[in-house]
Order: C-alpha cells, then structure tokens, then sequence
C-alpha cells in the first residue's frame, strides 16, 4: 500500500518526530508499518520544506510559476544544486512535481514548463457560419451509413444469438431422447427448433 494518501496527518508527523529522535526511515517504517519508500518521501519533504509543509501533504496542489519552476530546474541542472536543497530554496512541497519539471526540462527544454492552456482550444466547438446544402448532404449521407452498418451488426448478432439457442435446444432434446427407453422413436418432435429468419 504505497502512497500518501492512505495515511493521516499523524502519521506523518510521527514519522518526523521518529526522524529527530535519530530513526532511520527503514526503522521507521517498521515502526508505522508502512512502506520504506512513503517514509522517504515524507522525510525529504520534511527535510526541504519543514513540518509545516509535512502536516499540508496531501490536501491541495500548489501552483508553481512558471519562474518558480525554471529557477528550481536550473538551479539542480545547470548549478549541480542537490533536489532538497532546491526544494528549500524555492519552496516547493513535493518531490513528485520537481521530478517531472526536470525530465521535462531535460527532454523538451524550458518552454516544457510553461503552464498548458485549459479546456478546449478556440475553433474547436461548433463549425461557425452557415454550412452549404454539400455539406448537409456529406454530414447525413455520414450519419445514414453509420446508422445502416449499425442496424446491420445487430440484425447479425441476434441471428448469430438464435442459432446458438437452437444448436442448444437440438442438443438438449437430443440427450433427453437418448435417456428415454428406444432411442430417439418418439421424440423427434419433443424439441422443435426456432425457425430461423433473417
């Protein structure tokens, strides 16, 4: 079970206080009973944010300028500044984030780190404007095949459904003919299969 949300604000601050009192996080994560890898994650957030940031974990994303971003990469990037102490320096909470601004940083350059605009691109709704008859015409002639290759699966699927109904009920007659005394004399009709139709 990995991952922070599954554990309260005491946990985490159990965990810090375990941390001062001189416990490695492999002990303490014996200690809480959660995985090593959590632990560490809350103590280097602990170690570069402080206590403060700790105990928030968990109950909002802060939103990073685009600034903020590029200083904290390049400082760890270009300065060879360790992760934490770029965590400290520029405020930032959480090792997941920063992990991802520095692979972006090194595959796509800075502009990876530019905030994506939100929501659906302008132009993207509704054609603007009046359409031409052509254009009414391609979009039903579109609309009339695709009903068409529709009502032709499910007439194929309900045929295919009716036959394996009948192979059933052929089979089942079959056995209970042969348990009767004589065979099948008698029992051709018992089961007559559905009729079949397209």
């Amino acid at each position: 079970m990995a991952g922070n949300a599954l554990y309260d604000v005491g946990m985490r601050l159990r965990a810090a206080e375990l941390h001062d009192e001189g416990h490695g996080r492999a002990a303490i994560a014996a200690l809480l009973g959660m995985p090593e890898e959590t632990v560490r994650e809350w103590l280097c957030t602990y170690r570069s944010a402080g206590i403060e940031v700790l105990a928030m974990m968990g109950k909002k994303h802060t939103a990073y300028s685009f600034e903020t971003k590029l200083a904290a990469v390049r400082a760890v990037v270009d300065e060879g500044m360790t992760k934490p102490e770029a965590m400290e320096k520029f405020g930032i909470a959480s090792p997941s984030p920063f992990k991802k601004w520095l692979k972006a940083y090194r595959e796509e350059g800075p502009e990876a780190l530019r905030p994506k605009p939100r929501g659906r691109p302008r132009g993207s709704g509704s054609p603007s404007g009046e359409t031409t008859r052509e254009q009414e015409l391609e979009r039903r002639i579109k609309r009339l095949e695709a009903e068409n290759a529709y009502l032709k699966k499910s007439i194929a699927l309900k045929a295919e459904k009716r036959v394996s109904v009948n192979l059933f009920f052929t089979s089942f007659a079959k056995q209970a003919c042969r348990s009767r005394k004589g065979g099948f004399t008698g029992c051709a009709n018992v089961f007559s299969p559905i009729p079949v139709t397209a």
